[in-house]
């Protein structure tokens, strides 16, 4: 039986109350770079994000969902994109808010329920993510729950008038 809830952490789906955590997240410039923003977001927009956020992921493509410790904080979020139903794949994504709650067990619990759940529930072969070259952390994490480094996308992403590579990695179950 696959469940989203491990020893520190549970997944869940958006709610109405993390209208002022995704406020947060969405508009820390620090992580701009790995999510693609150049823009900050209002509330009023991601309100309307919010009330679209129940849609099916067969139907958008993609699911977020909240990081919340046992005891009910709100960590961060772990998102699926790319998902390709006809080829059994999909990208993957994390982001813990707070740096004091980082390198403490959580993202590697939340990336394994994931996981999990793309393999077991929806019937993925295998799931891809793409972390910035000198985010060692990251890396390191991806690697240690078995996914393997397959290219260096070269000068992929650009941030600050800076280009940067960007490490495709991938797990496949056979």
């Amino acid at each position: 039986m696959v469940t989203l809830k491990g020893n520190q952490i549970y997944l869940r789906a958006l709610e109405q109350k993390d209208l002022d955590f995704l406020y947060a997240l969405e508009n820390d410039t620090d992580v701009w770079e790995v999510s693609g923003t150049v823009t900050p977001y209002s509330k009023d927009v991601l309100q309307l994000y919010l009330d679209s956020a129940h849609r099916d992921i067969y139907d958008v493509k993609q699911l977020r969902l909240v990081i919340c410790s046992q005891d009910h904080q709100t960590l961060g979020l772990i998102d699926v994109f790319d998902f390709e139903p006809n080829h059994h794949r999909a990208g993957i994504g994390i982001v813990i808010l707070d740096k004091n709650q980082r390198n403490k067990g959580v993202g590697a619990e939340a990336i394994t329920l994931l996981c999990n759940y793309l393999f077991e529930v929806l019937g993925l072969r295998q799931v891809y993510a793409n972390i910035l070259e000198e985010n060692a952390p990251s890396l390191y994490l991806f690697k240690k729950l078995g996914f393997q480094e397959i290219g260096i996308k070269k000068d992929w992403v650009r941030f600050k008038d800076t280009y940067k590579n960007e490490i495709l990695l991938q797990k496949i179950i056979s």
